[in-house]
């Protein structure tokens, strides 16, 4: 006779950990990071150091004080003070990215339970929060030049969109990130080359990037923008320019805060991608990516709920029935 043997949950496993998964994404962003050095100097790699050191000291201090088990071995705040710098104005000053780490990892990571109990990404909350904090600082751009020489104060190309302008840029521009913006946002290729990565190695899956950048892709070339000389249809450029490339793949794709199921996760980056676009063509900011995911973040509960599949066996509870 054979015998069964029975074990408790989970019955299917992986080599996966939290640190193979964190090390991974790391590896992706590599490639915007450097794009991120090369084109606007020592300063952003700065903005990148002191983002990350106060990141993970912020998150020691507060298991310290707390006597809890110190987690930084799980690598995570590494990433969000890496993501935080990467969405931060390239003149940013030092004591900003310092600032908006110590509210990723409090605020917004630890007080809600540490890694996976986050109902919101930690590294758009501090964004949002340095934006509603300090405007101009958030606000003002430079022009990407090798190392940083002789960079100037530029518009970004979605704040020409806004004004109804066609940027100067180039798709070649927008593709080596030969333009203004945030520091890890401006070379597409990089981003694409690390999303590449992120999906061969199975970190993330197709659903939300497609669907969010798709659907921004269709909402922008029905609906276009109001230009001078009419109305500007060129959703190529809303793609490429801002953040939504690094929004869609580093940032929605955030295992805490977006939907498990994939009904959910499709619903999530439509919904991500409809208030992209409302924000980019009809709100008084050229950007729109930072918020929409926290916003739609916050629907990821609700999303769980009535997109979970129906379980094996389980059946409708009646009416009137009994519990």
């Amino acid at each position: 006779m054979d015998r069964q043997i029975i074990s408790s949950t989970p019955h299917v496993r992986s080599k996966d950990t939290v640190q193979s998964v964190m090390r991974d994404v790391v590896i992706a962003l590599c490639p915007a990071a450097f794009m991120g050095i090369y084109h606007y100097g020592a300063h952003a790699l700065l903005l990148m150091a002191v983002s990350i050191a106060t990141a993970m000291f912020s998150e020691w201090a507060y298991e310290k004080a707390l006597q809890k088990p110190s987690t930084l071995s799980d690598c995570s705040a590494i990433i969000t003070g890496l993501l935080l710098a990467m969405n931060l104005p390239p003149a940013a000053p030092l004591w900003m990215a310092a600032v908006g780490s110590v509210f990723a990892i409090v605020m917004v990571k630890m007080l809600f339970g540490g890694l996976g109990q986050n109902f919101m990404n930690p590294a758009l909350a501090g964004r949002a929060f340095l934006l509603a904090s300090y405007p101009v600082e958030m606000t003002s751009w430079t022009s990407a030049s090798p190392f940083g020489l002789d960079a100037v104060s530029t518009a970004t190309p979605l704040a020409s969109l806004k004004q109804g302008v066609l940027p100067d840029a180039t798709m070649l521009d927008l593709l080596t990130g030969n333009i203004g913006g945030c520091l890890g946002e401006t070379c597409a290729i990089a981003l694409l080359i690390g999303a590449a990565y992120l999906l061969y190695k199975k970190v993330i899956t197709w659903r939300i990037p497609a669907f969010y950048i798709g659907t921004v892709f269709i909402l922008t070339a029905i609906l276009g923008r109001t230009g001078e000389s009419g109305t500007l249809h060129v959703p190529l450029y809303e793609i490429l320019s801002g953040g939504l490339l690094l929004g869609a793949f580093f940032m929605a794709t955030d295992y805490a805060s977006s939907p498990m199921t994939p009904l959910g996760q499709i619903i999530y980056a439509i919904g991500c991608g409809l208030l992209t676009t409302l924000i980019r063509l009809y709100g008084s900011y050229p950007e729109g990516v930072s918020y929409s995911i926290l916003i739609m973040n916050l629907c990821v509960p609700l999303l769980d709920r009535y997109t979970a599949p129906r379980i094996f066996g389980a059946r409708k509870k009646e009416k009137g029935a009994k519990a």
